[in-house]
């Protein structure tokens, strides 16, 4: 990347690199991406080592993995635009998940390592039958594996852009070719092996990265507002500054005002309920509907995507379990608070987005939005830290990219090509051919970043399509009547009315209509119409699944609970011996309450200490501790 930084010479100047960040920059880059060349021979004996690993991953690795592929480039940019926008309560859109994590954990981690599937969409093919069970396979390989995963990596590929302009003045498609070549070459050379390896050291770059740009914003704050030069002092003048303050929604009014009781104080944890239409949307929706109805990579309901390819890579059920625990953990407990003290000093030191227009006039004006701020506040990282930032969002953009890069050549090749196209040919050749994919869906990836325009836009997109096919996808490994047909008219009804929705949306904008459909009103219409249209095919479908298809996958699966009581009878397996593998539902739910509440109890926790609300963090702290005792013992017990 040193050739594009040396294009802008003036912009340069503002950040000001010196021989101890490119040092930093290159060394991270090394210790990144060397190791994983190693991996390139074994990745390139079989399809099974190309995209699952042999299914031979240790629990901590597969963890680590996931967290560092859910920590993209766009991650911070799109919390900053919550906390501006909404305060930090606008983080429920994602805390809500938390619902969705831990209930994989416990529930799904471990029949997903049991039907020995490569890949989440193989599993089509083991739970239904007939042609409507191999057309769902074919057209999810492409409709996720080409449109789905590529407007994810069109996203993170945008914050690349975004951060690199406002940092360096590179223009997109520098940051494009670049983070490109180094993204593809790796991805094509080292497989699953190499993109975790990858994960692995970028995790540890990334979360010392934020740590120190929100130590380095603290000391800003104090120095602006003139109350010393320590973290420590900015952190108190940031809580008292901001807890009289308050968000609005609308970008066309101030960022804060003197808190009047109609708008949403901005450190709360919680919304104002005062505020319906918004409270509707950042909490309501995601923590009542969101985390069982909607579909969205990383948070699938019952597993999905690359968080389901990782426990398929893992070596045994209980790696496919504790790796899936670590990665909730890390995911909503060490990440997010660095994030969010650095979206609060943005605030201080950048009230709006004229100021940080006013502060970086080379950017590309088009592109700076609220979600701007997180680069914008990475000026004042000093020497040394701010090479170790720029080693961190390249990791951050690569450990998403190479991650998406595999798992979308995974589908593309084993669930399509494979599949339906070419049945007969070597290892060495699907191999190949997935290489051939990682390059072309990079491109493709490439083409949709300069389209979209910010993170949420994009967040709203995936969500809205998604809408409605969660509580089927949870639904599916527990009640034997659900069939191909149900996935299929899941999908079509959902696509259909975001479809529709968005081209209001832009009707509006247009004035072509005179009214507009809130987004969390949208996602509720979506969430009942597909819920509907699935239920009613479920019973009255006109193919069910064969009998000798179920009874095949209870056998493998060994699912839980009355919905499939007709198969095992059927099957002539009693009621123990589905017990004896492990899946006490009742234990299985303590566990996933317990799971929920340690998480949420530790994040709230760290919260109130840094506010400074000691009373309330202690009772949190204890909340935690108690939790996490439960936790544990329901760990040990279903890991007899």
């Amino acid at each position: 990347m040193a050739h594009a930084f040396a294009f802008h010479p003036a912009v340069l100047g503002a950040i000001h690199l010196t021989g101890i960040d490119w040092a930093i920059i290159i060394g991270s880059i090394l210790v990144c991406f060397v190791p994983a060349l190693f991996y390139g021979k074994k990745s390139g004996e079989s399809t099974s080592e190309f995209f699952a690993s042999g299914q031979s991953v240790p629990w901590w690795l597969a963890g680590l993995s996931m967290v560092a592929t859910t920590f993209s480039s766009d991650t911070p940019n799109w919390v900053t635009e919550q906390v501006r926008r909404f305060g930090v309560a606008g983080n429920w859109q994602w805390w809500a998940f938390v619902l969705t994590g831990i209930s994989t954990v416990f529930f799904f981690a471990r029949m997903w390592r049991r039907s020995g599937v490569m890949t989440d969409l193989e599993f089509y093919e083991v739970r239904y039958s007939g042609k409507a069970a191999s057309v769902v396979r074919g057209f999810r390989a492409v409709y996720l594996g080409l449109f789905f995963n590529c407007f994810i990596m069109g996203m993170v590929t945008l914050a690349g852009c975004k951060i690199a302009n406002i940092l360096f003045g590179m223009e997109p498609w520098e940051t494009i070719v670049i983070c490109g070549v180094l993204n593809v070459v790796f991805a094509a050379h080292s497989g699953l092996w190499g993109v975790m390896i990858i994960d692995m050291v970028q995790f540890f770059i990334k979360m010392t990265a934020v740590f120190a740009a929100a130590y380095f914003s603290l000391k800003e704050v104090a120095l602006r507002t003139g109350v010393g030069e320590t973290a420590f002092a900015g952190l108190q003048k940031l809580v008292q500054t901001l807890g009289t303050q308050q968000v609005k929604v609308s970008d066309g009014q101030p960022l804060m005002s003197v808190i009047d009781g109609t708008g949403q104080p901005i450190l709360d944890m919680m919304p104002n309920f005062g505020m319906w239409d918004l409270a509707l949307m950042i909490f309501i929706v995601p923590i009542a509907i969101g985390w069982w109805a909607n579909w969205y990579p990383g948070a699938e309901p019952g597993g999905g995507s690359y968080i389901a390819q990782r426990m398929l890579a893992s070596k045994s059920e209980k790696d496919s379990l504790g790796g899936t625990l670590f990665f909730n953990i890390a995911h909503y407990v060490l990440r997010p608070w660095p994030w969010i003290i650095t979206a609060l000093c943005s605030i201080i030191v950048y009230p709006d987005l004229a100021s940080i227009r006013e502060a970086f006039p080379d950017a590309d004006q088009k592109l700076i939005g609220h979600d701007s701020a997180f680069p914008a506040m990475l000026k004042f990282l000093p020497v040394g830290f701010m090479g170790l930032m720029v080693g961190g969002l390249i990791a951050a953009n690569s450990s998403t990219i190479l991650t998406h890069l595999n798992w979308g050549a995974s589908y593309l090749v084993h669930d399509f090509y494979r599949r339906f196209i070419k049945r007969d040919a070597t290892e060495k050749h699907y191999v190949a051919a997935g290489r051939i994919c990682t390059l072309l869906l990079y491109v493709v990836a490439a083409f949709l970043s300069l389209v979209l325009t910010s993170a949420q836009e994009g967040f709203e997109v995936l969500i809205s399509i998604g809408a409605g096919t969660g509580l089927l996808y949870m639904l599916r490994w527990f009640w034997w009547r659900i069939n191909a047909w149900c996935e299929i008219v899941a999908m079509i009804s959902s696509f259909v009315v975001s479809v529709t929705f968005f081209v209001l949306k832009k009707m509006h904008a247009a004035g072509m209509v005179d009214f507009q459909v809130p987004f969390a009103q949208t996602v509720i219409i979506s969430v009942a119409f597909t819920t509907v249209c699935w239920l009613f095919t479920a019973f009255y479908a006109p193919a069910m699944t064969d009998r000798k298809v179920l009874i095949s996958f209870f056998k493998k699966v060994h699912p839980a609970g009355p919905g499939w009581d007709s198969v095992r009878t059927e099957a002539g397996i009693p009621q123990s011996a589905v017990k004896a593998s492990g899946d006490h539902m009742g234990l299985a739910f303590v566990g996933w309450i317990s799971g929920c509440t340690v998480i949420w109890s530790s994040l709230f926790a760290i919260g109130k200490f840094l506010y400074g609300e000691m009373t309330m963090a202690w009772i949190l702290t204890a909340s935690t501790v108690v939790s996490g005792i439960v936790l544990l013992q329901v760990i040990r017990r279903l890991w007899k």
